[in-house]
């Protein structure tokens, strides 16, 4: 449960980020963080898939 909030933390701030300077990856990446927690009940798949948004975005970013 600890894991769930504070990963739907970091959506929400990412969220909130691709909101304000108006970046849909990011804002979609911290969408997907907020809701995925509650339909995975595994933690390690959890985090798994956590650490797959934020990578994603961070290659996405980095190429173009």
């Amino acid at each position: 449960m600890i894991s769930g909030v504070l990963i739907g933390a970091v959506g929400t701030g990412m969220f909130i980020y691709g909101k304000k300077q108006e970046r849909p990856l990011t804002l979609f990446t911290g969408l997907a963080l907020c809701v995925f927690p509650m339909f995975v009940a595994s933690v390690l798949a959890m985090w798994l898939i956590a650490a797959g948004c934020v990578g994603g975005l961070y290659v996405a970013s980095r190429n173009g």
